[in-house]
């Protein structure tokens, strides 16, 4: 006779997720400081008025709206003046 229970495996909780992707949308109004995107590589390129943190967030330096262009076969993300 088995002394304990059989051991069986053990499932972890799902982990949260990181919440990547894209804060604001094209043609929004954006004020100096908001976070753009959050991403992990460079999908998204920092155009005219977009900063570029060291996680590769983008982020607004200027207010305006947000716009997105492609430049050289890469997503930009600028900041038009209102």
């Amino acid at each position: 006779m088995a002394e304990g229970k059989k051991g069986g495996v053990h499932q972890l909780s799902p982990r949260p997720g990181k919440r990547l992707g894209l804060k604001k949308s094209s043609g929004q109004s954006v004020k100096t400081g908001n976070i753009l995107v959050r991403q992990r590589g460079n999908k998204f390129y920092p155009g005219n008025g977009v900063g570029m943190g060291k996680d590769f967030t983008l982020f607004a330096l200027r207010d305006g709206i947000m716009e997105f262009k492609t430049r050289l076969g890469k997503k930009i993300i600028q900041i038009a003046k209102n």
